[in-house]
């Protein structure tokens, strides 16, 4: 018998044609069916209809005019294209016939939140939801996926919808692609050449500016998952946590959310994204937070996961990971590294903790072992993580003399990378390293606090701005009167050498004193 929404529904089975000389035979059939028998749901079985005009879409309209709740099931390629020209999938349920297809003993190349994705032959790959449902799923997947196409990000698009046992497929044409997975697992040899191409692709995701309303805000499902935690959190954690993730500002550049190396595939010489379903936009540090938890959260308490999941162990997943922060911040600075990776691990360790106990792990003592780990992780980072958002172009870092290194490479990356000759590059981080000693050595002193250090490259490049900033004593190191230069050694004072070199190294130089802070600017043109 079949149903609508629970509900037992009168079945009727259109065959063949349905057109000017028959109509009114199947709507006298249909009508005696459906005699004394109330508002009931209608199903018509259209999966041996092979036309209809006209005349038989009246039928079908008056059919659904007396009984509101109609559906057609098992309609035809040919058969639904006449009901959406003409508005009939638009007023009521249509359901298409689907294919089978069968996914026995083909090779799975990628996963991700909603499903995984088999290769079929050397032509096609399937992408099987987990969702038994998943019609309008595979609707909004095939729509997000033109919408990043359109927007330059290479992507497959689905050309067919296939039924896969319980369930339903997207069809893609992907000849012979290989995932960045297999790749690693493979080949480690590739890994730099892999993570080269995996942060390309990441970047130019983040690089797209996503026009309002097309993509839903991640950001949003992020806050429910602080919110969910309230209940596991002691409250001042909780609360903490709530605050960090609404203190995320909206952005309107895409992110993947669901990006790993299952998902990134080469074909040919191209490298395609799939797996689009996740695809929002929102801030990076909710993208780098799926990343971590890919390569590292999920594993953390059983090594054994990465393995299963991605096909290669454990430590290949943390160089990989390591790398690619590095690659996509620009930077071997470790202080940098570990910041914004403590930022990705906040949203990552909620994340996995809300949906370990929504798949009842707090009801296996592996589950509650695993939740255990992932909580203590996370209220040791909320004791000193004040902020998710980043920059790429900032590092904050203890101001001693001991991290000057690490500062002037943070700023010599940011230029080698920007293109900078190597004459410039000498005289800025001979410039940096005279105001971070500066600031070592008095603004704090005897105590240590924090320098902040932001290099700005304008479009060209054509020039180069450095700001330092500090919270110590105030003091403007301009103030100061220069050096003479012209007095012979002996009447030479020892102080003062610094800025007055940085001064001439530099073709501007601004000190201000704001909200309690020391920020001296520096700006050197190419």
């Amino acid at each position: 018998m079949p149903e609508i929404n629970g509900k037992e529904a009168v079945g009727y089975r259109l065959t063949g044609r349905i057109d000017s000389n028959n109509a009114p035979k199947v709507e006298a059939e249909i009508t005696e069916l459906l005699r004394d028998k109330g508002n009931v749901p209608v199903v018509l079985d259209a999966s041996e209809l092979d036309y209809i005009s006209s005349a038989g879409l009246r039928v079908i309209l008056r059919v659904r005019q007396s009984h509101p709740e109609l559906k057609i099931t098992g309609v035809s390629s040919a058969v639904y294209e006449v009901l959406e020209m003409t508005g009939f999938t638009e007023m009521m349920d249509v359901e298409k016939a689907y294919r089978t297809v069968s996914v026995e003993g083909c090779e799975e190349i990628g996963r991700g939140a909603n499903g995984v994705v088999y290769r079929l032959d050397d032509d096609d790959v399937v992408k099987v939801y987990f969702n038994s449902d998943a019609l309008s799923d595979i609707q909004h997947e095939r729509e997000v996926a033109r919408l990043a196409l359109i927007l330059g990000i290479p992507t497959a698009i689905s050309y067919d919808v296939v039924k896969v046992g319980d369930s339903y497929g997207s069809m893609f044409e992907l000849l012979k692609a290989t995932s960045f997975s297999k790749i690693l697992a493979k080949e480690p040899e590739r890994m730099d050449w892999v993570v080269e191409e995996f942060v390309r692709m990441l970047n130019r995701i983040h690089g797209t500016l996503v026009p309002e309303g097309k993509l839903p805000d991640f950001r949003e499902t992020v806050i429910s998952w602080a919110e969910f935690m309230q209940d596991y959190l002691p409250q001042e954690y909780g609360k903490k946590l709530m605050s960090l993730i609404e203190a995320i500002p909206h952005d309107d550049h895409m992110i993947h959310g669901d990006y790993h190396t299952k998902n990134v595939v080469l074909q040919g010489d191209e490298v395609l994204l799939i797996d689009m379903d996740t695809l929002a936009v929102g801030h990076p540090i909710i993208e780098l937070a799926s990343v971590y938890n890919a390569f590292q959260g999920y594993s953390e308490y059983d090594p054994e996961t990465i393995v299963q999941f991605q096909g290669f162990d454990r430590d290949t997943a943390t160089r990989f990971w390591h790398k690619v922060l590095a690659a996509y911040l620009e930077t071997s600075s470790e202080t940098k590294l570990h910041e914004v990776e403590d930022k990705a691990r906040v949203i990552g360790y909620t994340r996995m903790i809300r949906r370990s106990i929504r798949r009842k792990g707090l009801e296996t003592e592996a589950g509650r072992a695993e939740i255990d780990l992932w909580k203590s992780e996370l209220l040791e980072l909320l004791d000193r993580v004040d902020t998710l958002v980043f920059d790429k172009n900032e590092l904050e870092i203890d101001a001693v003399n001991d991290n000057l290194p690490e500062v002037q490479a943070f700023v010599e990356e940011k230029l080698e990378k920007a293109g900078f000759p190597a004459k410039t590059m000498m005289q800025v981080s001979l410039a940096v390293e005279e105001i971070f000693v500066n600031v070592a050595s008095y603004a704090y002193s005897p105590e240590i606090g924090k320098a902040k250090l932001r290099v700005e490259v304008a479009d060209g490049p054509s020039s180069v701005t450095v700001t330092m900033s500090d919270s110590g004593v105030p003091y403007d190191p301009l103030s100061k009167e220069d050096p003479d230069i012209s007095a012979p050694a002996e009447d030479r004072q020892a102080g003062g050498l610094g800025i007055y070199l940085t001064k001439k190294l530099m073709d501007d130089m601004s000190y201000v004193y704001k909200d309690g802070k020391n920020v001296l600017t520096l700006r050197k043109n190419i």
